[in-house]
């Protein structure tokens, strides 16, 4: 086995992306390459037979070691599979996995197809709208055409295919969730007798009861560049609601925005609702341990209070995610979850697809390694036996994450353009200097817009 170390620098655009994926990839910003045997230029050009997949022609196939592109977390993946696969010829190779919306990947592809060679078979994104980009430029391909069984795609968890599909075509393999839900210390409600809220309205009066008897305590957070994903999503708020390839409807001040807006206002001006990244330092050191409730993507579990804030056993417990009073359909937000993309250009499509069905399905990697939940149903339930086994959750924490895996709201689009850089931008700056959020949503939806048209999107303004 040889190791190849390439100095590119895969550049981070900073907008603080955090998750627990992310978690590892601090100072992973070159590539370097694990390989099994020999290098590999991706595959050449397209153009060459034609497969069973219609329109989609091939690219000449030939033997040669398997170029798999992953993240620091997912390198555990592609290093068990060769372990398994021992006669599979693999180039593993390490990059930043797009994370905070680096666009490495992109711009890599671009020079690829100019070149006309270096595409890998398989990547990796820590983002959820590699597609916007990847099906134009003719990078990634089409997965229900022939590739892989409806069968077998029909284990993905209900919604899971959305951010992969693309005028009824599947582009890439959804690899986890991060459905969002209520994560809550469950010895603290039960030691001051509060109970669980099952509404917005319910969490916004426990959060004015917790302002007056117990100050200091949090009962969620506002500092993260997630947190239009985490609140603004499950309050059906449309701010980028993609309705085509290149276009989008944009509405920030509606009122399912301004609800929940009012009411980050109210818990921020109280201060039960941190100003603080959770990831910040700052955080961790001084409002970690004051967390009573704290709404929150599915590998806050693990990522955040049994990794980062080292919280006890016993303590962490999870509710499904507060709903509006009144509303019928229950809906959550979602922040990250990774996809896997095959490349339209790959000249061993057979091993691509291989891997590709393993690493999202397999229960030796997503069952029973995968840090965050599977997307595959099946693997999810295997993960979930896992989680039980820790005893570290205060309660059974399956059935409110299987319930929320399905609820995630379908209205918010996986745009070009990144909601979380825009807010960070526009909304988290007033918010921090103490201006309201609901005074800054007008702001909120002209920096969409401008973001938006910029990417090439057409826009529709309102509802």
């Amino acid at each position: 086995m040889t190791v190849k170390v390439r100095a590119d620098g895969a550049r981070r655009s900073g907008k603080g992306r955090s998750r627990a994926a992310l978690m590892a990839l601090s100072g992973v910003l070159a590539l370097s390459a694990v390989a099994a045997c020999g290098g590999h230029d991706g595959g050449g050009a397209r153009g060459g037979t034609t497969g069973a997949q219609g329109d989609f022609k091939q690219a000449p196939q030939s033997d040669g070691p398997l170029t798999i592109w992953v993240d620091a977390t997912r390198l555990a993946a592609a290093k068990l599979y060769q372990k398994t696969h021992p006669t599979v010829k693999l180039n593993i190779v390490s990059y930043d996995g797009d994370a905070d919306g680096s666009h490495y990947l992109q711009t890599k592809v671009s020079l690829f197809n100019r070149t006309r060679k270096g595409w890998p078979d398989v990547v990796f994104s820590t983002q959820n709208n590699e597609t916007s980009w990847a099906v134009p430029a003719g990078f990634t391909a089409p997965l229900n055409k022939g590739l892989i069984a409806q069968s077998a795609l029909s284990g993905w968890a209900h919604g899971a295919g959305d951010p992969c599909t693309v005028n009824g075509t599947l582009y890439c393999l959804r690899n986890d969730l991060a459905q969002t839900v209520l994560w809550y210390n469950d010895s603290l409600m039960k030691k001051w007798g509060y109970q669980v809220p099952a509404t917005w309205e319910d969490y916004e009066a426990l959060g004015k009861k917790v302002a007056t008897e117990h100050p200091g305590y949090l009962v969620g957070s506002a500092g993260d560049n997630f947190t239009p994903e985490i609140y603004m999503w499950a309050s059906k708020c449309g701010a980028n609601q993609i309705t085509g390839p290149k276009a989008v409807t944009v509405n920030t001040t509606s009122a399912n925005c301004s609800r929940m807006a009012t009411l980050l206002d109210t818990l921020v001006k109280n201060r039960t609702m941190s100003k603080s990244s959770v990831f910040s330092s700052d955080f961790d050191k001084n409002q970690a341990g004051k967390i009573l409730m704290l709404p929150g993507p599915s590998w806050f579990g693990g990522a955040l209070f049994e990794g980062t804030f080292k919280t006890p056993k016993g303590q962490v417990a999870v509710a499904p995610m507060p709903q509006w009073s009144g509303d019928p359909t229950p809906t959550v937000g979602n922040v990250g979850g990774g996809t896997w993309l095959l490349s339209a250009h790959s000249a061993h499509l057979k091993a691509a697809t291989d891997f590709l069905t393993w690493v999202t399905t397999a229960n030796d990697y997503q069952g029973q390694v995968a840090p965050g939940y599977p997307a595959y149903a099946p693997a999810a339930k295997v993960w979930l036996a896992n989680q039980a086994s820790s005893h570290y959750y205060a309660n059974d924490i399956a059935a409110p994450l299987q319930a929320a895996a399905g609820q995630v709201w379908s209205g918010w689009g996986y745009g070009q353009f990144s909601q979380e850089s825009i807010w960070a931008a526009t909304v988290t700056p007033g918010m921090t200097g103490g201006k309201p959020i609901v005074s800054l949503l007008p702001a909120w939806q002209k920096a969409i817009v401008n973001y938006a048209r910029s990417d090439g999107y057409q826009v529709k303004v309102g509802p």
